[in-house]
């Protein structure tokens, strides 16, 4: 899969969050979107999602097949991002085999086994709510890593997470993040070791509004 940017801009009211963006962004490769807090990285984030429509310039989405239509790219992604919610009147185990409903998991694991990959095998028939929030970053990090999906997106992936759930992070991004287009929005250098490239996007940030 490949995201193509061309002379890519967003902006609200009149302040620039980027702009002239030119970048392409390839399978294979992983990414760390940086910059400080309040910089807009996030919402590049949901930019390459196709969640949120570009001011200026274009973006274009592509796999082996041809062309991605923008309403479409959804169903290409998954994503792990603070500001999405679980269902936390589920259990773990609920939650994900909704989830599986409508975006397949990666072959060959059980959705008892993904909730023992991350830590959960305890917890998993505890309605989430009752979750620490370090377990419902897990359960966040499980449902976005084990998808069958050709492009990962992880914002802040490690919010709330001890170093032992850092190190858990890491080993997944190991074992189950190659092959795929990874692209990682985080300040925090243990959250992108495995990141080939990084783009801080003050770059492509206009010195002043206009």
């Amino acid at each position: 899969m490949t995201i193509s940017l061309s002379d890519t801009g967003k902006r609200y009211n009149r302040e620039w969050i980027f702009r002239g963006l030119n970048y392409a962004f390839s399978s294979g490769k992983a990414y760390a979107i940086t910059g400080p807090n309040g910089s807009g990285k996030s919402t590049l984030l949901q930019v390459l999602a196709g969640a949120v429509a570009h001011s200026t310039g274009s973006i274009r989405w592509a796999n082996n097949r041809g062309e991605i239509s923008p309403e479409l790219v959804y169903q290409q992604l998954s994503i792990a991002a603070p500001y999405l919610e679980l269902i936390e009147e589920m259990t773990a185990l609920e939650f994900l085999q909704f989830h599986q409903s409508f975006k397949p998991f990666l072959p060959g694991l059980s959705i008892e086994a993904m909730l023992a990959r991350v830590g959960l095998e305890q917890a998993v028939h505890k309605q989430i709510r009752f979750y620490s929030s370090g377990m419902k970053q897990r359960v966040k990090l499980a449902q976005a890593i084990f998808s069958d999906t050709p492009l990962l997106l992880l914002d802040e992936p490690c919010s709330n997470m001890d170093a032992s759930g850092i190190r858990l992070y890491q080993s997944l991004m190991e074992d189950f993040g190659k092959n795929r287009l990874v692209i990682v929005s985080s300040n925090d250098p243990q959250e992108t070791p495995f990141c080939e490239e990084k783009i801080n996007i003050l770059d492509w940030k206009p010195a002043a509004r206009k």
